[in-house]
């Protein structure tokens, strides 16, 4: 996959990251990855609802994958930080 088919979801507002999918949609990509880490998981997983039940009915959950990456702080403590990375491709009929 390319890479500028991916949205990366931090702490902007949910509409931010449905319309980032949108427009790759839009400007022709089959597929698009939407990855978050931490707090941002849970925003990652409205926009993807947001984005299939309202905007693009045909877009569907491909796949997707969790994980833990391990982090230093900047006290130097290290610490587990989940992950989530959804796949999100058009239907073909």
């Amino acid at each position: 996959m390319a890479t500028e088919h991916v949205v990366l979801v931090g702490k902007k507002p949910i509409m931010n990251y449905v319309v980032a999918c949108l427009t790759l949609f839009n400007s022709g990509a089959n597929e698009v990855l939407v990855k978050a880490r931490g707090r941002a998981i849970s925003r990652a997983v409205d926009a993807v609802e947001l984005l299939r039940r309202i905007f693009l009915k045909d877009v569907e959950v491909a796949d997707i994958k969790i994980g833990t990456e391990m982090l230093t702080n900047p006290e130097g403590q290290k610490t587990n930080v989940s992950t989530i990375d959804i796949l999100l491709r058009r239907k073909t009929e």
